[in-house]
């Protein structure tokens, strides 16, 4: 399943809105450095879905807010 991200990097409270099946929102604490963000990112769609971290792939906008990911189950 691919699912569009949008990344929210920096923020007090972390969380995941859902916008539409395959669209979410994804507020994280961590900056963009050093790809801290992005695994902060897949850490939390990995709970979000109960799926290990393993199953999550970035497949575009490593350096952007708009990320493009691949889920396998």
């Amino acid at each position: 399943m691919k699912i569009f991200v949008k990344a929210k990097t920096g923020q007090r409270v972390e969380g995941i809105e859902k916008i539409s099946d395959n669209t979410f929102i994804v507020r994280v604490k961590e900056l963009p450095q050093q790809g801290l963000a992005n695994e902060a990112i897949i850490k939390a769609l990995a709970q979000y879905f109960g799926i290990g971290k393993f199953q999550i792939k970035i497949l575009s906008g490593h350096t952007s807010r708009q990320k493009l990911l691949q889920i396998t189950r």
